[in-house]
């Protein structure tokens, strides 16, 4: 039987999407745990009788001593069950609790710190569940449980102070330390052997955080993380090597049609376009046929996040651009929410002008074409100036007069709360970039979520994706970084950094990511002025492509979404939860120490075909023809030579013979 716990909602993506194929392992034996939320409940959990009369008295016997236990099915794919604790209804119990964790590991909470209280609270519940399940279930059949991040760790430290029989797994998403210490612009990765640790997490007031973190990770019988870069952090951080990286998958949809991506990727690329047209206004004197459209997206953390590096790479590429004049221009979003009132009323005035200057176009389309099929009818070729009236000729100077604009096309489209302390406006400030007509880099801070219902910019974040060229994601902190792999399995080309847990993996399995459509800039063994220059060359080259590189690139870059899929990605947990197993019940499970061999040999090889991007051994000048021919470029050999790149990867060792289905047997 596997239990899965989660509090929070940074790893909601992970335990949402792993999911499905967890189901297909472990069937009806597979639970999660977490809180429990009324409206969540309500809304999201379809309420029914656990399958198991073990787990239904162990809830009994919880709910018996005055605590409230629900339990039903989560309405996501795969529908697997949940078991959810209400914190509120048992917090009177929170001064025994934390009698209870000060004599198990001489953890002291204070009493302000609501959400250590909250944890407390979580995990005395969880700890006190499983020792009634496993008194039911008498070691038929053996328990695993996987805690994810330190909130819900307390319910590992205590099950394991209480010696109750079970396998326990760990994973942290990124160290409680290593987020405050970047927060505050340390210089993070140089110094991970230099902290003092106690000091830093005392400093912060967060030592009881700490301390529970580290507890739960070395209590767990099998500790992982989700990256190579986090494995180094945890190392330092939590002094303990993790026994398995745990790489973050996605659930990937494959279109039955080869190029129906493409297709998204044309029609969605047309809606930005029209928003475009309305925010520049007066100022369209670019051709957006060769426009780019670049965006960086995700929690507003200016410098974990590289929008410090990302703008001032911009305006090094602006002035590229306009030194080689060309005659690319590139409209860059940024989407991260930030304190705003409302929409400004510039930008909402450039959507009403755009609208109505296409309603003016429309009108007196109608009279053009009934005038010329009335004078073709009657076997005349029509009289061009006559065709058109003087009143249509006014309607069209007065529309042509409503695009006149005095000002410089906004670079945000909402009123900031914080307009002169915020750091991007600041930085755009610094650096210049203020949408002017020479400017072949243009701004667009978009400070919202995007949605579809918006006025604005009426797109839902998948759709605005697919429409964009390039997601660019510098992080200096990101210990895996969901956005370049939701990029990559929707064709999209992205750049990403060797400090971020999906940039590693990248370099680990792709011979050469660049040709694949993953950037890759060095930000560990780099200083910034070189990290800045290596992006700013990165987006360089890629304005410098022909429609048809880009295309030939996106067509490389979709296929590697086979890497990021759980179908691949879940044998880590499984490898996870065998080892845990081998760990706890070592008379009844066995798994050989020496076959963890995690992916060696696996690697995208680079494309045989000229590569996409140009080199300046082929093209002296950065113009290329859109009608340029790539004759050895042949597609489908290219994509069947990936094809068989993936079709034996991650192979975590062969177990002896006849050992293969052990764990998961005694597991179900």
């Amino acid at each position: 039987m596997c239990a899965e716990q989660q509090r929070i909602g940074g790893i909601y993506t992970v335990i949402q999407t792993k999911a499905k194929i967890t189901v297909d392992e472990w069937g009806e034996n597979y639970i999660m745990m977490g809180p429990y939320y009324e409206h969540n409940f309500k809304t999201q959990v379809e309420k029914c009788e656990p399958p198991n009369q073990a787990i239904k008295a162990a809830m009994d016997s919880l709910i018996n001593n005055g605590c409230q236990v629900h339990f039903g099915r989560w309405l996501i794919e795969g529908s697997p069950y949940v078991i959810l604790f209400d914190i509120g209804a048992a917090a009177w119990n929170l001064d025994r609790w934390k009698g209870d964790l000060w004599n198990a590991c001489s953890i002291g909470l204070p009493y302000h710190d609501r959400e250590a209280n909250d944890s407390l609270i979580f995990g005395s519940l969880v700890a006190w569940f499983f020792k009634e399940l496993t008194d039911q279930l008498q070691d038929k059949p053996n328990v695993i449980a996987h805690f994810h991040e330190w909130q819900a760790g307390t319910g590992l430290v205590l099950s394991r102070s209480r010696k109750i029989p079970l396998a326990t797994v760990f994973t942290t998403h990124a160290t409680l330390l290593g987020r405050y210490l970047c927060a505050g612009n340390a210089d993070f990765y140089n110094n991970l052997d230099k902290f003092n640790i106690d000091q830093e997490a005392g400093e912060r007031q967060i030592y009881h955080r700490y301390c529970l973190e580290r507890a739960a990770v070395h209590c767990a019988h099998v500790f992982t993380t989700v990256s190579q870069i986090t494995a180094v952090e945890a190392n330092h951080m939590l002094h303990r090597q993790p026994d398995v990286v745990t790489p973050n998958g996605l659930n990937v949809r494959k279109f039955s049609a080869m190029h129906e991506f493409q297709n998204l990727h044309s029609m969605n690329k047309a809606k930005i376009q029209e928003f475009v047209r309305g925010h520049f206004y007066g100022h369209l004197d670019f051709n957006l046929e060769k426009t780019l459209f670049f965006f960086i997206a995700g929690r507003y953390e200016f410098s974990n996040k590289g929008a410090d590096l990302f703008l001032e790479s911009l305006s090094r590429l602006n002035y590229l651009l306009r030194v080689h004049k060309s005659d690319v221009t590139v409209v860059v979003f940024f989407i991260m929410p930030a304190k705003t009132n409302n929409f400004n009323v510039e930008s909402l005035k450039g959507q009403a002008v755009r609208k109505q200057l296409w309603d003016t176009a429309q009108s007196v389309k109608e009279k053009f074409g009934k005038r010329l099929y009335e004078s073709l009818l009657r076997g005349e070729i029509p009289d061009m100036s006559k065709i058109l009236d003087r009143d249509d000729f006014t309607i069209m100077k007065r529309a042509i007069y409503a695009t006149q604009r005095h000002s410089f096309p906004p670079v945000t489209t909402h009123n900031m709360l914080d307009d002169s302390t915020d750091p991007i406006l600041s930085n755009i400030r610094r650096i210049g970039l203020f949408n002017g007509r020479n400017d072949r880099v243009k701004i667009v801070f978009h400070p919202e979520f995007l949605s579809s219902t918006s006025p604005l910019l009426p797109m839902d974040y998948e759709e605005f994706v697919r429409g964009c060229h390039l997601g660019v994601f510098p992080s200096y902190y990101e210990p895996w970084g969901y956005t370049p792999g939701e990029c990559t399995v929707m064709g999209i080309p992205s750049v990403t950094t060797n400090l971020s847990g999906f940039g590693c993996f990248m370099e680990e399995h792709v011979s050469d990511p660049s040709e694949y459509g993953i950037y890759i800039v060095d930000r560990r063994f780099r200083s910034a002025d070189e990290s800045c220059s290596q992006l700013t060359q990165f987006m360089f080259s890629f304005c410098q492509q022909s429609r048809r590189q880009r295309i030939i690139q996106r067509n490389r870059t979709e296929r590697l979404s086979d890497l990021l899929d759980w179908r691949y990605l879940g044998r880590f947990y499984m490898h996870a939860r065998h080892l845990a197993l081998s760990r706890s019940f070592p008379g009844k499970f066995k798994m050989d120490h020496l076959n963890l061999a995690p992916t060696q040999g696996f690697r995208y090889p680079r494309p045989a075909s000229v590569p996409p991007s140009p080199s300046a051994s082929l093209h002296s000048t950065p113009h290329h023809s859109d009608e340029e021919d790539d004759d050895t470029y042949d597609e489908e050999e290219e994509a069947e030579r990936d094809r068989q790149n993936i079709k034996a990867p991650f192979t975590l060792g062969a177990e002896p013979e006849g050992k293969s289905k052990q764990p998961l047997e005694n597991g179900n």
